[in-house]
Order: structure tokens, then C-alpha cells, then sequence
């Protein structure tokens, strides 16, 4: 199954990363991509999703689904390196994943964080993703 980044979120405070489930009166309902345990967040939650994420490059911004894909194809089936790894390591490997990243925007601490949400996707997701473009092209034919 194909993972829609527009539905998996970055949830401030919490670790890990949870699917968007439902509306609630006063916030949504999300899923842990880890534990399954479903959970209530209230609309002060700072909630982000990874569809709307870019990481800073020399040119522009990639967003985080064209990073997670660069990543994959430097390391096929293999987990990324911890985010406990030292800093020279996480620098090493985004050279070779993102070789154009923007040296002094984009820190070891969003290193952290990218090569974390990607192991997590790995483990309990797909990193097959849906396409922005095709779910749209789909939507309008059915119209």
C-alpha cells in the first residue's frame, strides 16, 4: 500500500510520526505509525505534514518525498544511519543522498530528524509513496 505523506504528521512534543485518522470536535485523531495506538490531539498542536516539508538545497527546496526517494536509491533496503550517529556520519551520508543541500540551512539536527522519519516510515510504512500529481489526475477523471 502506498504511503500519502499529506496524511502522516510530525506532531510537536511527540515522537514519531502518526496517520491522520479523523476530525474530532476539538482536533484530529491520529494514529502512531509505530504503536498503533490511536490518540487525540487538540487544534494548539503544532501538527505538520510531511507532504509539506522541504529541505533546503543550493538551487531551491526538494520536498521531503523526492529526499525520502534519493535516500532509498542510495540505500536500497538498508536502514539510514541512526540519528544518534555523529554529525560527520549524517553529513557523509546526505552528501551522497542530497549531494546539492544547502550546507548552512540545513543543520544535523533536521539531518536527525529526516534520517529518523525515514527509518520509521521504512519500518512501519512503505516508502512507495503516492504521487501528488496522479491522486490529482485521478480525482479530476472521476469528476
Amino acid at each position: 500500500m502506498k504511503t500519502d505523506l499529506s496524511r502522516i504528521l510530525a506532531i510537536s512534543g511527540q515522537s514519531g510520526l502518526f496517520q491522520y485518522v479523523s476530525q474530532s470536535r476539538n482536533g484530529i485523531i491520529a494514529e502512531s505509525l509505530v504503536t498503533g495506538k490511536r490518540t487525540g490531539f487538540g487544534i494548539s498542536s503544532k501538527m505538520t505534514t510531511l507532504a509539506d516539508i522541504s529541505i533546503y538545497t543550493e538551487d531551491d527546496e526538494k520536498k521531503l518525498q523526492e529526499v525520502f526517494e534519493g535516500m532509498h536509491a542510495v540505500l536500497g533496503e538498508e536502514d539510514a544511519p541512526s540519528s544518534k550517529s555523529a554529525p560527520e556520519e549524517l553529513k557523509a551520508f546526505f552528501e551522497k543522498a542530497l549531494p546539492s543541500y544547502d550546507h548552512d540551512r540545513f543543520y544535523v539536527s533536521h539531518m536527525k530528524k529526516v534520517v529518523e522519519w525515514y527509518n520509521c516510515l521504512k519500518n512501519h510504512a512503505s516508502l512507495d509513496f503516492v504521487n501528488p500529481e496522479e491522486e490529482n489526475a485521478s480525482e479530476e477523471a472521476a469528476e
